[in-house]
């Protein structure tokens, strides 16, 4: 009996068809329609009170500041973070343990709680130097230095994860070239940690904008506070909260499509070693 394993051709396979994942994929299409019909048409909604307060001037006024605070916030953690990271990896026991203990302690209490902490300090210290508490942590005060350094914390592990993802040897390579800790660190290490720093960072920058609406619980007039402010006198509370889920949609979605283009940019020279070999594969000997 022949063997004819070897005569057929595997170029003309034809792969049996996927029954199972069409069918998966047409039952969360009709769960996804299903779902947003019943949204679209549910009268309960109030779509037209919706348009109605979605530029209002107070809900435009309240999501500049929700932006505002997410910028000096990340601005803070980011920096923080970093030296943070870069004491975690220290030699100096003072400077690794000093790290540790802060990122322990922002990273173990709820932000929550760290933000009314801020904003009832004066309860512990009446005065700071010549000045009243009262006058210097203000609700926005309280708010910048609850989320700055309670991003801080977590910044400095992503970048304390990213730095470590870089061989040692680059580090040692700079060493023999001279370099000091720092210049290697900015021009050598930071480049190829970006990799690894990027995504978590732009999941941590869309945490922050999340995050924001808690600063409402000190009268901060972020985007929440001030959907709340509206819904306290006019009673539409689904419709306003509606308002705060459509903006912080928008904004989580642009977002994303930023720190996918990042991704891109920086995983660049691992997708050309992926593509070379291919071309390489594919030329004809000579």
């Amino acid at each position: 009996m022949t063997d004819t394993t070897a005569d057929r051709d595997v170029a003309r396979a034809i792969a049996p068809p996927a029954y199972g994942r069409w069918l998966a994929s047409a039952l969360v299409l009709l769960i996804a329609a299903w779902f947003a019909w019943n949204i679209a048409t549910n009268a309960n909604f109030e779509w037209p009170v919706v348009a109605h307060y979605l530029t209002g001037r107070a809900i435009l006024r309240g999501l500049s500041v929700t932006l505002g605070l997410t910028v000096v916030a990340m601005t803070i953690g980011v920096a923080l973070g970093l030296m943070l990271a870069v004491a975690r990896l220290s030699n100096s026991k003072p400077l690794h343990w000093g790290a540790a203990v802060y990122i322990w302690f922002f990273r173990g209490t709820p932000l929550l709680v760290q933000l009314i902490f801020w904003y009832n300090l004066s309860a512990l210290f009446p005065t700071i130097g010549p000045w009243k508490t009262n006058y210097l942590i203000s609700p926005p005060t309280a708010a910048i230095a609850g989320l700055g350094l309670n991003e801080a914390a977590y910044m400095a592990e992503i970048i304390r994860g990213g730095l470590l993802s870089v061989p040692r040897g680059q580090y040692e390579t700079a060493q023999a070239f001279g370099m000091t800790y720092a210049r290697a660190l900015t021009r050598i290490i930071l480049p190829q940690a970006m990799r690894a720093i990027i995504p978590p960072t732009g999941n941590q920058l869309i945490s922050m904008i999340k995050a924001t609406s808690l600063v409402s619980v000190i009268a901060m007039a972020d985007l929440l506070y001030s959907v709340q402010a509206i819904y306290d006198r006019n009673f539409q509370v689904i419709p306003l909260l509606m308002v705060a889920v459509l903006w912080y949609l928008f904004i989580t979605s642009i977002l994303n499509v930023g720190q996918s283009a990042i991704e891109r940019f920086y995983a660049r020279s691992e997708l050309d070693a992926v593509v070379w070999p291919r071309k390489e594969a594919v030329t004809e000997p000579t």
